[in-house]
């Protein structure tokens, strides 16, 4: 299977966690059930693809794979890494979701691993949702605090996906590590915004966005509104929920 990553112009995207507003899944893939919508002002907006030549990247078979060969975390990690900067994503000519679940699904689809696939039908089940149900079945979850690249990380209330005005949003953003840097702090790739980026999350302190010399410890991952409630979290740090790992060394 042949994926193209295309990189585009498009308008500015107010920043909110991930919307993951449709869901789009391959033919061969198993029912996952009709997904949940969010309002129009959430959906995420792609421009046209540019005419000239794509970025491909090496030939990989989706099929076939033995647990020998499966892919590595550096190889997960150089996939995400090419996509930075990226505002859409096509894989094998079809152009997948441009939020954080369907990009995430788009660097492990790269790598014959179907994010989206499990034998859970949910019809409530946004993308995150979804690839948090995969990793029930073929993953494991973990609080850290070490974390290694091509880790998957959870992030809940980043928006207010049931739109009732109240914190109690789980699994609303979803990203791939990048490293782990000496203090603790995660570097880690997501689309957010306007576009694919990195970004950072300390656990060890957790509601500090930078420090006094100006190094970011936790970017921050939800839109301030003059409604939320008085307990509404903004950084990362504070709107992680665990790390999940579905490839080994």
């Amino acid at each position: 299977m042949r994926f193209f990553f295309i990189i585009a112009t498009i308008a500015s995207v107010t920043l909110v966690g991930c919307t993951t507003p449709q869901v789009e899944r391959d033919p061969a893939s198993p029912p996952i059930g009709r997904p949940r919508t969010s309002a129009s002002a959430e959906q995420p907006r792609i421009s046209p693809p540019v005419k000239g030549p794509l970025a491909s990247l090496p030939k990989e078979r989706a099929c076939c794979r033995s647990v020998e060969r499966a892919p590595s975390r550096s190889a997960i990690v150089r996939s995400a890494a090419k996509l930075v900067g990226a505002t859409t994503v096509e894989s094998n000519g079809r152009r997948i979701a441009y939020d954080c679940a369907g990009v995430t699904r788009a660097v492990f689809l790269k790598h014959g691993i179907d994010l989206y696939g499990s034998s859970v039908n949910d019809p409530e089940a946004n993308g995150v949702r979804l690839i948090h149900q995969h990793i029930q079945q073929q993953g494991t979850f973990h609080q850290g605090p070490v974390v290694h690249p091509g880790d998957l990380v959870f992030f809940d209330n980043t928006w207010d996906f049931n739109r009732d005005g109240k914190v109690n949003d789980p699994l609303t953003h979803v990203g791939i590590v990048e490293r782990q840097e000496p203090d603790g702090t995660v570097v880690f790739i997501s689309r957010v915004a306007g576009a694919i980026q990195r970004y950072r999350m300390n656990l060890g302190l957790p509601h500090v966005h930078k420090t006094a010399d100006g190094r970011i410890l936790n970017d921050y991952l939800r839109r301030k509104d003059a409604i939320d409630p008085d307990d509404t979290d903004y950084l990362t740090g504070e709107l992680f929920a665990q790390f999940a790992t579905r490839v080994g060394n």
